[in-house]
């Protein structure tokens, strides 16, 4: 096997995008995608940290649950990407964080509850929407990991920023040989 000028993490993170965006073409589906998976996400991290497990963290007074999927998703993140496009998701993951911790302190318990169930439906049904226009099944009823390729696919697309496209070429040049 050719020694690679690409790494690993470049590799895997240029085949799941390439595979995601070919999911995600309509110019619809794509605007949706890049409301509703940010809220997903959020209302996620949010119901994650409203799980009465243990003590709250001292530290913005989210619970520890919220604390441990967002490290998962972290993990997840360091391995597939980029480094800097894994600390820019940690700095979402934060925000996600703060303002969980906010909104407790503003909603309670049940309003915050209340509030990210409603946009968690709200958002999932404009991901299917998109699906619907796009006429294409949503990316995750094939791998589950696209579960997690959806959010740094929304950054890069809102940041403008770009793999490297020799990265997909490489990728797909290597695999053939």
């Amino acid at each position: 096997m050719p020694h690679s000028s690409i790494s690993s993490a470049e590799a895997r993170a240029a085949y799941w995008f390439e595979a995601y965006s070919a999911d995600h073409q309509h110019p619809l589906n794509q605007r949706l995608h890049q409301w509703c998976v940010p809220a997903i996400l959020w209302s996620l991290i949010v119901l994650l940290s409203l799980i009465p497990v243990g003590r709250y963290s001292p530290l913005l007074g989210v619970g520890i649950v919220g604390w441990l999927g967002s490290l998962l998703a972290m993990g997840f993140w360091l391995w597939l990407l980029p480094w800097r496009l894994a600390l820019i998701l940690a700095v979402v993951l934060l925000a996600c964080l703060a303002s969980s911790a906010f909104l407790m302190i503003e909603l309670g318990s049940r309003g915050l509850f209340a509030l990210s169930m409603g946009v968690f439906a709200i958002a999932w049904v404009g991901q299917f929407i998109g699906h619907h226009v796009e006429g294409k099944r949503p990316s995750f009823f094939t791998d589950l990991v696209y579960l997690m390729i959806g959010p740094p696919w929304v950054i890069i697309k809102l940041l403008g920023l770009k793999l490297n496209n020799n990265v997909t070429k490489k990728v797909k040049t290597e695999s053939i040989a």
